[in-house]
């Protein structure tokens, strides 16, 4: 239990017991008058100190207008008209309920903690040829962990000797566990199942996956979400009206009807308690929170409770084509040599030419020649983003890239007919032929568009690739609008277009693969980045992290959205409805401050369990 829980629980005890003594004291030995209102009053401080303190606080601050505000008035009222046993016992009752609402946020928050509990405990650091058990915040860049069956992964890391299986669902919500062997990247959090391997340290435990992940789950509830500031304005001027309902029933039904003043002020008190929206301000934050929290569980990072509700008014899905709709690991499907030179020459000059390159479309030419690449073949490379690479292979001039890098260097050639990315290859000026690779559609897009296709919401399609592949993936897909041939600069200028055109109240969303999509991720109004575990750039620019490269998921996301958003309305309509009815019956008597703010309790305890079971939002939701 937090510490400020524990010195409620204290406060309300004690309160208790002197209440209790209180009415001991006056029903069995019928003392009255002064010493009867001392007892109580003693009992009303013991539990309310803490409120009158806060509430002084906010004076200062002119922040008064809230719940304690109404509870005071009404209980030191309770008070001048003689009423001290329901005074504190609406006290008693109000300050248990907020102690029910703080541990439920405490509840929630570790429950939460626990879904995604990926931080390790300690590491099993190799010096020369022993170990040391360290704590994973001791852990240098350089230094060699030693990573036994059933450990979680303290920090990132590189595998340097061993092969076997690590567990990475807390990360990704992946049940499949992956292999791994020399050479492979490891992320703190995730779990070695079957065999020993030792890892060379990647990053400091700060900045390793886990610990971020971790800090942007724990700060996410910090992005307030429009209802949340709804509920804030709403008791900022619910409880001037309140106050104004109570003042009138002490002051205009004595003018008309039998009864006396001090029964009508009584009412008013009650009205004031009746009002108190508890239920309110505790269950519209709880429920952001599970969403968040359930999310997380399944692989979502959603970095605030506001884009829970912009994710559901998303209309438009806009696609980045290469590594997000497609796995972004390209094959050499065709080589069309020209001018005498052979398809095996014109892979050479190709895989040469690109060798010094990081780009998909290198690996795959590289994976295609199959032998080392000796380079000192090759000088003077300069990769061009967005056309290609221009380098001197064997004293020989070579362009190797796309369309445009062609007509930049004024070079004739014979455009590719087949569907696909076509590598264009000149030598010294001429045309050498293209060299066709293909790249393979994601398994599970097929299955996000069919579900967006039944849902009404338009998918659009970015790439930098030629127009009969983007055509021959949009196909496939069943994406009509398709913009091919793009530049970097041109996909952040056509999601302005996109923008401008927008209907209000629609929102637009754009999915790329977080590493060099950031630009155009900040500028969506939801950025999501696909398989943002260990991505730098997909965890700093985007709103919506999928941590494994499933563009699905976003169903999950969707689903979560729609859900959180449909427990907050439903705890708004029912926590406001149920006030117009106590406030009503209020005013006419039929409930007395005891019972109206145990009923207010209820209220509040039917809210929270109605926000709780976010927390467990199944991963296959309506």
């Amino acid at each position: 239990m937090p510490k400020e829980s524990e010195k409620k629980s204290i406060e309300i005890g004690a309160g208790l017991l002197l209440y209790i003594i209180a009415w001991a004291v006056a029903d069995l030995m019928q003392v009255t008058g002064a010493p009867e209102t001392v007892m109580f009053l003693l009992a009303y401080a013991a539990l309310s100190v803490t409120i009158y303190r806060e509430q002084l606080k906010k004076i200062a601050k002119k922040q008064f207008l809230d719940e304690n505000l109404l509870m005071i008035i009404a209980t030191a009222g309770a008070f001048a008209v003689g009423r001290h046993k329901e005074a504190v016992a609406a006290m008693l009752f109000y300050q248990t309920g907020r102690l029910v609402e703080e541990l439920s946020l405490s509840r929630a928050k570790k429950s939460i903690a626990g879904f995604i509990d990926i931080r390790p405990e300690y590491a099993n650091l190799k010096i020369g040829g022993t170990e040391k058990i360290v704590p994973p915040q001791e852990l240098l860049p350089g230094q060699i962990i030693v990573l036994k069956p059933g450990e979680k992964i303290p920090v990132d890391a590189v595998v340097t000797s061993g092969m076997g299986t690590v567990d990475m669902k807390a990360l990704t919500g992946e049940s499949e566990p992956r292999a791994v062997w020399e050479g492979d990247r490891l992320y703190s959090g995730s779990i070695n199942l079957n065999s020993v391997l030792e890892a060379r340290v990647a990053k400091r435990y700060n900045n390793c996956t886990a610990a971020r992940i971790m800090r942007l789950v724990e700060n996410a509830n910090e992005k307030r979400s429009e209802s949340i500031h709804f509920a804030d304005k709403f008791t900022k001027y619910y409880t001037p009206v309140v106050i104004l309902i109570a003042l009138l029933t002490g002051i205009l039904p004595p003018m008309m009807f039998t009864e006396a003043r001090g029964e009508w002020i009584y009412r008013g008190l009650i009205i004031l308690v009746a009002a108190c929206p508890c239920g309110l301000m505790v269950s519209i934050p709880l429920a952001f929170l599970g969403g968040i929290g359930s999310a997380a569980k399944q692989g979502v990072l959603i970095k605030g409770g506001i884009l829970l509700e912009k994710l559901v008014r998303a209309d438009t899905f806009v696609f980045d084509k290469t590594g997000t709709l497609t796995e972004g690991v390209f094959h050499v499907r065709d080589i069309v040599p020209f001018n005498k030179m052979t398809k095996e020459e014109l892979l050479e000059t190709a895989a040469l030419a690109e060798s010094y390159s990081k780009h998909p479309v290198a690996v795959s030419l590289l994976e295609a020649y199959g032998r080392e690449v000796d380079r000192t073949r090759v000088t003077a490379v300069e990769e061009q983003p967005g056309y290609g690479v221009h380098a001197v292979v064997d004293g020989r001039e070579v362009y190797a890239g796309n369309i445009r890098l062609m007509d930049l260097a004024k070079i004739r050639y014979l455009a590719a007919v087949e569907a696909g990315t076509a590598v264009y290859v000149a030598v010294d000026g001429k045309y050498a032929g293209y060299i066709l690779i293909s790249d393979v559609i994601r398994k599970d897009a097929g299955k996000l568009m069919r579900w967006m296709r039944k849902r009404d919401l338009s998918a659009v399609m970015l790439t930098g690739d030629n127009e009969q592949a983007a055509e021959a993936a949009a196909g496939e897909l069943g994406i009509e609008n398709v913009y091919a041939g793009l530049m970097p600069q041109d996909k952040v200028e056509l999601l302005k277009e996109f923008r401008e055109n927008q209907v209000e109240g629609e929102l637009l969303a754009f999915v790329g693969d977080g590493i060099n999509d950031a630009p155009v991720l900040a500028l969506a109004d939801i950025g999501i980045a696909m398989g943002g575990l260990g991505a730098d750039a997909a965890l700093e620019a985007a709103d919506i992290i999928l941590m494994e490269d499933e563009p699905s998921r976003i169903m999950n996301a969707v689903r979560i959205s729609k859900a959180t958003l449909r427990a907050v309305r439903q705890n708004m309509v029912f926590a406001i409805g149920m006030k117009v009815i106590l406030i009503t019956m209020a005013f006419f008597g039929v409930v007395n401050m005891q019972n109206a703010i145990i009923a207010d309790m209820a209220v509040m305890l039917i809210s929270i369990l109605n926000s709780f079971w976010m927390l467990w939002y199944p991963e296959k939701g309506a």
